[in-house]
């Protein structure tokens, strides 16, 4: 794919120590589709304001080390559990592993694990490979009245 960059947008993140750090991300133009997408790095995950560091921390039961309050740990559980599963099904058909054998018994996030890896970064490795395949889902939708 061929991109045009047509810009940039200011991006705030809560990293590890609860402070907000700065990015600017770039827009680029999709050449062929002619739609605009923004580059974000591996750090961020896409509509959330936390850096996939904490999300991953949280995921893994790590919750001394995440600047979040309880209720923000609840919802990033719950996140997970929805979107958990379209990763899992999404690297599954892209990487086109068979899990029914290995994953007998094993949690979504132990199955997430086998197909990226377990050390540190797991979470943005998935979000990488569903995010650029298209396959991220957008929690944001416009509707007009007619």
């Amino acid at each position: 794919m061929e991109w045009d960059v047509i810009g940039s947008r200011k991006r705030s993140a809560v990293d590890s120590q609860g402070k907000a750090i700065g990015f600017v991300i770039r827009r680029l133009r999709c050449k062929s589709c002619r739609h605009i997408h923004h580059e974000l790095p591996d750090l961020l995950v896409p509509y959330k304001r936390h850096l996939s560091k904490t999300f991953e921390a949280v995921i893994d039961g790590n919750f001394g080390d995440v600047p979040c309050e309880d209720s923000t740990i609840q919802r990033i559980h719950q996140w997970f559990g929805k979107v958990g599963l379209h990763i899992a099904g999404c690297l599954k058909s892209m990487l086109d592993i068979d899990m029914t054998v290995n994953s007998i018994g094993f949690s979504l996030l132990q199955r997430i694990k086998q197909m990226v890896g377990t050390e540190a970064g797991w979470l943005s490795r998935a979000v990488r490979i569903v995010t650029n395949s298209n396959n991220w889902i957008h929690t944001r939708s416009a509707f007009m009245s007619g």
